[in-house]
């Protein structure tokens, strides 16, 4: 079901540029820059390419738009006025991309607000200098942020200084969970006030 939802969302702007498109050239050109955002949004979607899925959503149902406006623009520039039927062909895109706007941006925002903390995307751990390995993973959730929680030791007998100078991380960071709608932070920071020196990744509730 939810390929499916999935499938007919990346379909709508090539179904409302085929409603729109006058031209062969311009359209066949245009209808290809549509199919491959259509195919980069599927990869997003299952996981096949890195990035996050509610932004994605939201910049694809933005872009696309955008692209069908452009391109029925040049068009118009090259064949000039278009005649009455096609006039009703562009109101009815309009209308079907401004609905998929709409609701992919409430969509996105209430998928925000409503789930909250979650645990971090194992993408989001970053990758171990050489030397060093994972001794124990843990994740879960607390008051207000989940976490990932990696317990860090050294193949090559390093001292316990000598792995965090190795992380090379004194300080926590942290930076938005998205790029455009999820504004949650991301933290990466190191722990070791413990007996073991742990790596962490903690993503916080929008509320919080």
């Amino acid at each position: 079901m939810l390929t499916a939802l999935g499938l007919l969302f990346a379909a709508v702007p090539l179904i409302a540029w085929g409603m729109v498109a006058r031209t062969r050239v311009i359209g066949s050109v245009f209808g290809a820059v549509l199919l491959a955002c259509a195919g980069l949004l599927i990869a997003v979607q299952h996981g096949w390419v890195p990035a996050h899925r509610v932004d994605a959503h939201a910049l694809y149902a933005l872009g696309t738009a955008l692209l069908v406006a452009f391109g029925g623009s040049l068009e118009r520039r090259l064949e000039g006025r278009a005649p009455a039927e096609w006039v009703h062909r562009r109101n009815g895109a309009v209308g079907l991309l401004g609905t998929q706007i709409a609701l992919t941006l409430c969509g996105c925002l209430l998928y925000v607000a409503v789930a909250g903390a979650s645990v971090p995307s194992a993408r989001a751990v970053p990758p171990l200098p050489p030397g060093l390995t994972v001794l124990a993973r843990h994740s879960g959730c607390g008051s207000g942020n989940c976490y990932r929680l990696l317990e860090i030791g050294s193949t090559s007998r390093l001292s316990r200084e000598e792995i965090v100078r190795k992380l090379d991380r004194p300080h926590e960071t942290c930076r938005p969970n998205g790029w455009l709608l999820d504004r949650r932070d991301l933290c990466v920071g190191v722990d070791d006030s413990g007996d073991q020196i742990r790596l962490y990744v903690t993503l916080s509730d929008l509320m919080d």
